[in-house]
């Protein structure tokens, strides 16, 4: 079965076979030392060719067609290790193969893979791209699972909120779920208050489309129980809290979260892994009308805890309350939340770099080490418990917005603990899920983040 697409799209590798043009990927020590093919290496000497990171020279032949294509790779190809992605988008139409390069087939065609995507749908004019073949020695079934578990992460950030609110997001989530024979469940409106998922009601009831809690099972009792949960607020105005205009021009992205958990979820399903997989996503929208709710209101959770509303810009950690303590019912053993939850840990680190938080030194490690095996980066912050008297509240047990603005993402962590028991591994990524520019692997928009290693680390655990 091919992976799940939510939007479809030309695949980015040569499927026909027949004739391709070749591409030497080179370092400048592969110019100097003249170890490439002859009529590349007298091309790119007459050029003047530098072999520089990304750089591309295109190699006419005799009769004036075209040939081939040199690709640069610097000095220090490790650095990049996508740095391929940069021919989906520079080559032109064709069908090419790689002949030369210092590189791993896997990391290769990924890269070229990642690189390829385009997020077209509104487009008139759709360009035609290149394709590549896939080394022999390479994985094609575990690459093409990894690029639609990122594509579709993509494609749902990057569509508008006119067409990717809760009702669309339900409709792309029980698609995903069909694909792979998966069960799914879905609680919407009122029913939210009578199976006791107050929060998510409280934050989504404002808008035209009912609030919503989505779950996805699959896989075989007994297995290792994996539980993923999504922040799924589909457009954030802020609520009463108003946002300003500036800061509302990305907030389409701010159901990131649940479009990571759910590109991961298809790369453990696409993969047949041994799991005993649940995915959670609460879905709402954070609109303003006269049942908005309000600065000062009190509510309960699902676990009893009260939470006093100190902003109602601060949504996302409410409802991911009511949905971590539903999955902790269940005690996993690992429990994965992702959320564009706080612009604090922007501030920290970047838009590149999301943080996660868990107090298990080990899952910390095994995370980590995956990171880097797969050159998706991430990077651990402290739930420091010093911090936790900053959660609390006047009136209630909690506060959804802690006063001063001093380390926000911890604080949104250390919330988001006190729903996370029972589960014997717990790990909160709080992602920004948007490429704010170009990079070898990614055209820009919306972005997949730490979902390649964590599907990393779930096969490997497995083993």
């Amino acid at each position: 079965m091919a992976p799940y697409q939510f939007i479809e799209r030309p695949t980015p590798f040569n499927t026909k076979g027949g004739s391709t043009l070749p591409i030497f990927a080179v370092t400048p020590a592969h110019i100097e030392t003249g170890t490439i093919d002859p009529i590349a290496l007298d091309w790119a000497q007459r050029a003047g060719y530098k072999a520089e990171s990304g750089s591309l020279l295109l190699i006419p032949t005799a009769e004036g067609h075209l040939g081939g294509a040199l690709f640069g790779l610097g000095t220090n190809p490790s650095e990049q290790p996508y740095i391929t992605g940069r021919l989906a988008r520079a080559l032109p139409a064709g069908d090419w193969h790689i002949e030369t390069a210092p590189l791993t087939a896997n990391r290769l065609a990924l890269g070229f893979g990642l690189g390829s995507y385009r997020f077209d749908r509104y487009k008139s004019e759709k360009s035609p791209a290149a394709t590549l073949m896939i080394p022999r020695d390479a994985d094609s079934a575990d690459i093409k699972r990894q690029l639609a578990g990122v594509f579709l992460a993509r494609d749902l950030i990057n569509t508008p909120t006119n067409d990717m609110g809760p009702n669309q997001l339900e409709t792309v989530f029980r698609g995903l779920a069909a694909h792979y024979k998966a069960e799914v469940s879905v609680i919407t409106g009122d029913e939210l208050l009578e199976q006791n998922f107050p929060l998510v009601h409280t934050v989504g009831r404002a808008s035209a489309d009912a609030p919503r809690l989505l779950e996805l099972r699959w896989g075989k009792k007994g297995h290792r129980k994996v539980t993923l949960v999504g922040k799924g607020v589909c457009f954030d105005t802020g609520g009463l809290d108003i946002k300003p205009a500036a800061s509302m021009l990305l907030m389409k992205k701010d159901m990131g979260g649940a479009a990571n958990v759910m590109g991961l979820a298809l790369m453990i399903m696409d993969a047949k892994l041994k799991v005993d997989l649940r995915v959670i996503v609460p879905v709402v929208e954070n609109a303003i009308s006269s049942n908005a709710f309000r600065p000062g209101d009190i509510y309960k959770s699902r676990k009893g805890l009260t939470v006093q509303i100190d902003n109602t810009d601060a949504e996302g950690r409410l409802i991911l309350a009511d949905a971590l303590a539903y999955a902790d019912e269940e005690e996993p053993d690992l429990l994965i939340d992702m959320a564009t939850l706080t612009g604090a840990a922007r501030v920290a680190l970047g838009p590149d770099l999301p943080p996660f938080f868990t107090d298990d030194a080990n899952l910390a490690h095994d995370l980590t080490e995956a990171s880097l095996e797969t050159d998706d980066p991430i990077w651990r912050l402290p739930l420091y418990s010093g911090y936790d008297k900053d959660i609390r509240a006047k009136f209630a047990d909690l506060t959804n917005a802690p006063a001063g603005g001093m380390a926000g993402a911890i604080t949104a962590a250390l919330f988001l603990k006190r729903f996370v028991g029972k589960a014997k591994s717990w790990a909160h990524f709080d992602i920004y899920g948007w490429a704010q520019s170009e990079r070898p692997h990614s055209p820009g928009g919306g972005e997949a983040q730490a979902i390649r290693a964590l599907f990393h680390h779930i096969r490997e655990s497995l083993r």
